[in-house]
């Protein structure tokens, strides 16, 4: 099995790289984020990066990690929009204590060496209903992640500013 995380700060252009990737014909991990913020909104939950950002990055870890054992199953490739050290990224950015959890978690849940990070690209940047960060503010969220992988032993390859197929071209050539 070959995990690779593709991250960065948001609105820098990952789920629509996934969905290339997916095209590609490559196994893909939608970002857990994005799901749990549209189900806790519909729940009428306070359990919100923006209401109440640990409860809610515990409700992301638990099912990060089953997102990553289920694709211990698959001998493919496996591409995940963001993984466990974005947890610790955002509480960190947040100025929130990382419980021993987060790093048991990051070191019992390694991922391929090499990390696909997206730089801020204002450009294609957009708020939505689950993208509410500022770009002032996706620009440190993205730049609190590459110091986390980094600081974890990942090496990362800064994706270029460039058309959805010729960043998932520039990925598949560094597989």
């Amino acid at each position: 099995m070959h995990s690779y995380i593709i991250s960065g700060g948001p609105g820098a252009g990952k789920t629509t790289l996934l969905q290339a990737l997916h095209q590609k014909g490559f196994a893909t991990s939608e970002e857990v984020s994005r799901q749990l913020i549209i189900q806790e909104v519909s729940k009428g939950n306070n359990c919100l990066p923006w209401v109440n950002l640990p409860c809610f990055a515990l409700k992301v870890l638990k099912r990060m990690m089953q997102d990553y054992e289920h694709a211990q199953s698959y001998s493919g490739t496996t591409f995940f929009d963001r993984g466990i050290p974005d947890i610790i990224s955002y509480l960190e950015a947040a100025n929130l204590p990382v419980d021993e959890v987060y790093q048991q978690a990051v070191q019992q849940h390694r991922y391929n060496r090499v990390v696909f990070l997206a730089p801020p690209w204002q450009e294609i940047y957009v708020n939505d209903s689950e993208r509410w960060q500022t770009f002032e503010e996706a620009v440190t969220l993205h730049n609190a992640i590459k110091a986390t992988y980094q600081s974890l032993q990942y090496t990362i390859l800064e994706l270029p500013k460039a058309t959805v197929a010729e960043r998932a071209d520039f990925i598949v050539s560094h597989l």
